[in-house]
């Protein structure tokens, strides 16, 4: 069955070999093998099908503009379908938050808005050095790379990843809020002032670790007072993911650029964005560009996805989902061993088996998949077990779902 991938296809690919079936079709949570056989989905492809699989209001507007011969893809020239989509971005999600973003249509993917971030921030500054944080996952190509920490992405380099000065996460064992400033304020620190200083408001592929609001208003602040850009990286954990639209929302703070990606098309279809302040957006003319930054489909089903978030109050529906999940996790995945730790928000969460044996994290994965469960694992040794579901998800599938995720736990355990 899988002799084509594995004769023609690289080596290089992955998540199949987690899940060795060949899929055909999807809806909402839930993902069908070609066999017909069902499995529950935990992963969200990687977050970025946080409306669900075939959203049916999101795939009536894709197939309407499809029935009618519209252009798919212009490059950064004006159409409608980007008209649409930037009105509705701007009246639904930015004025509604008092936040005034110009909006950069980026290539395709979210390593590229990173990269669009990074060269703005040094171009605004002067500045080549930039600071992000131990855990962090920005994405796969050489500036984002760079910022990223896990041995084996940047190993994938193969040359040396420079400017990026690392600093502890929060609930770190050092204080990352006082190194920062020390480096900062100390004439003999020996790290340059950094152009700007990236993070994640709750590490996806660092383990689900969740900055407080505390700390996340002292970056915040840190960044005022040194006159240094606050980048917030909204790839993963953006477009309601934290019961919120963007993640940063909780601690009440406005970063000075946002960079988002997966969720924002709606449909799964490639787009990514950067969010600047209107007095960053100096580049010049086509400095940085990319042949599919208008996909027409994107645009379409971006528009759509923010509708269907307000009209049906995904954010609320996420944060009593948060509920249900965190209440399982504390009663019935605890219990079943004392070392076990979770932390999470929104529909993100993690199951840490660091204190018991972090190679467990991953056959709880592959117990889950006997069960039909599609899960991840992250973090550190790979030892947190993600639980990542589309916020679409019926409460029913959810319950489901989670008694899985008890089964393969404990199986794991034995």
């Amino acid at each position: 069955m899988f002799e084509v991938f594995e004769s023609t296809e690289s080596q290089v690919r992955s998540y199949c070999r987690k899940y060795p079936v060949v899929f055909s079709k999807a809806k909402n949570s839930e993902i069908f093998s070609v066999d017909g056989e069902r499995y529950i989905d935990f992963l969200a492809v990687a977050g970025s099908m946080n409306y669900g699989h075939n959203n049916p209001e999101i795939k009536a507007k894709i197939m309407e503009y499809l029935s009618e011969d519209h252009i798919i893809n212009a490059l950064d020239m004006y159409t409608d379908a980007k008209e649409e989509f930037l009105l509705t971005f701007n009246e639904k999600i930015l004025k509604p938050r008092n936040l005034n973003y110009k909006v950069m249509c980026c290539g395709p993917t979210g390593t590229n808005a990173v990269e669009a971030a990074l060269k703005l921030a040094r171009k605004n500054t002067g500045r080549t050095n930039v600071v992000a944080f131990s855990g962090a996952f920005h994405g796969m190509t050489l500036g984002s790379l760079a910022m990223t920490t896990d041995r084996t992405s940047r190993e994938g380099a193969s040359v040396p990843l420079t400017n990026v000065t690392f600093m502890p996460y929060d609930n770190s064992r050092l204080d990352s809020i006082a190194y920062l400033k020390w480096i900062l304020e100390d004439d003999h620190s020996g790290i340059e002032k950094p152009a700007a200083i990236c993070l994640e408001t709750l590490q996806a592929e660092g383990g689900i670790n969740v900055a407080s609001v505390e700390w996340l208003q002292e970056i915040r602040k840190i960044c005022t007072e040194h006159d240094i850009i606050m980048i917030c990286d909204d790839i993963q954990v953006g477009n309601g993911r934290t019961g919120y639209f963007f993640s940063f929302e909780r601690a009440g703070i406005q970063p000075d650029m946002v960079v988002l990606s997966k969720s924002i098309s709606g449909f799964g279809t490639p787009m990514a964005l950067l969010l600047m302040r209107p007095e960053l957006d100096i580049f010049r003319p086509a400095e940085h560009n990319g042949t599919f930054r208008g996909n027409q489909l994107s645009f379409i089903g971006g528009t759509a996805a923010i509708n269907y978030f307000v009209e049906h109050h995904l954010d609320e529906e996420v944060q009593k989902k948060a509920v249900i999940v965190e209440k399982f996790i504390q009663e019935e995945i605890l219990p079943l061993d004392s070392r076990l730790s979770y932390r999470g928000m929104g529909l993100m969460w993690g199951i840490d088996f660091t204190e018991i044996n972090p190679a467990l994290a991953l056959e709880a994965v592959h117990e889950g998949f006997e069960r039909h469960l599609i899960m991840e694992v992250a973090g550190r040794k790979d030892a947190v077990l993600k639980l990542m579901p589309p916020l679409t998800v019926p409460e029913d599938i959810l319950r489901e779902g989670l008694a899985i995720v008890k089964a393969s736990v404990e199986a794991a355990l034995k």
